[in-house]
């Protein structure tokens, strides 16, 4: 695992880790990344210093499960409750948001996977989506 600083054409700094340098140009150019502040796809790597191994005085690192910032918690609440009160439907998103909005299926609250044209082609229909600063939870193995 590694772990790069990143920023966005906006101006936004955020850390992310990957499974490898070859991961991070991977979903670079499949349009997989996103900025977790604004949601663009324009994310660059930034500049880092090497990791040193801290002094006896050092804050103990935290978990990566435990969000430090405001701005972290506040992504982790609003996470908490997309996923409590709506419905994940995966790549199955644009599908399912067109059906709700042409009435042939019941409206409700979904989220999903959306590469960027499938996004705007939904918007430029009428169709109300937004953006969510997070990904779904996958598992590696």
């Amino acid at each position: 695992m590694i772990r790069y600083n990143l920023k966005c054409a906006e101006g936004h700094g955020f850390d992310s880790w990957f499974q490898s340098a070859g991961a991070f140009d991977s979903l670079k150019a499949s349009g997989h990344l996103a900025c977790a502040v604004c949601g663009t796809s324009q994310v660059e790597k930034a500049l880092m210093a090497p990791r040193v191994a801290a002094s006896e005085t050092a804050e103990p690192e935290r978990p990566l499960s435990q969000p430090a910032s405001p701005a972290e918690q506040a992504l982790a609440r609003l996470r908490a409750h997309v996923e409590a009160n709506s419905d994940y439907v995966g790549r199955d998103f644009v599908r399912e948001a067109r059906a709700m909005h042409l009435g042939e299926t019941p409206e409700r609250p979904i989220w999903g996977e959306a590469r960027g044209d499938e996004a705007a082609a939904l918007a430029d229909e009428g169709i109300p989506i937004a953006p969510l600063p997070f990904t779904p939870s996958r598992k590696s193995n």
